[in-house]
């Protein structure tokens, strides 16, 4: 499983020289991962890059299983993190609102489709998925089983305020995400960054296609 670098680290604060060492442990780990998979990395490896000893990652995180489940844990939460951050900006009173949920729709693709945390998950779940049943279970809880209701939620917002016509919000956000995203899979599976242009137009295209769909008539 390759992937960059710069995709599988946490990029965490520390607060004491033993959570440093901790989360030196976990970005190296997630490099190793992403770039080995599972079955490839090791923990010499994993010790190596982060520069402790062997032994250190097993007092620290465990065994080669539990040190997976945690990096995977650490960066479903980034995940979860900056897409609700990007969700702050969904525009719930808008005043052209073919504008501005392109707008948000671009920042979506850009700040939580698309982010290294997101790529790594999601080209993980593609390798290991059928390895770690149960992790992934934890991964859609915790990922996707947070954030479309949360999309549903705003999208009832915009129902209610007279903007859409929706039946089934929670529906109507999946095929939103859907529709947003159709185009990003490609690149996701072979590891290619979209150019920001590109991710425009596919804000742009799906944003449109959802409102022909679901925006109220007068």
């Amino acid at each position: 499983m390759k992937t960059s670098s710069a995709a599988a680290n946490p990029d965490l604060e520390a607060s004491s020289p033993a959570q440093s060492k901790r989360q030196a442990i976990l970005s190296a780990a997630a490099d190793v991962f992403a770039e080995e998979g599972f079955a490839g990395a090791s923990i010499d490896a994993i010790a190596s890059r982060a520069g402790v000893s062997r032994q250190t990652v097993y007092n620290q995180l465990g065994d080669k299983d539990n040190l997976f489940k945690v990096v995977v844990a650490e960066i479903t939460d980034r995940s979860t993190s900056g897409f609700f951050r990007v969700l702050d900006n969904f525009p719930v009173a808008p005043e052209d609102l073919d504008k501005e949920l392109t707008e948000f729709s671009a920042q979506l693709l850009r700040k939580a489709v698309c982010d290294p945390n997101g790529r790594w998950l999601r080209k993980l779940v593609e390798t290991e998925g059928a390895r770690f049943p149960e992790l992934f279970q934890t991964w859609k809880e915790y990922g996707p089983g947070r954030k479309y209701p949360a999309i549903a939620a705003r999208l009832a917002q915009l129902a209610h305020a007279g903007y859409l016509d929706i039946d089934d919000p929670a529906l109507a956000a999946r095929q939103y995400m859907a529709l947003l995203a159709t185009d990003l899979r490609i690149d996701l599976q072979v590891g290619r960054l979209t150019p920001d242009s590109e991710i425009d137009r596919m804000a742009a295209d799906g944003t449109s296609t959802f409102l022909r769909a679901f925006r109220r008539r007068s």
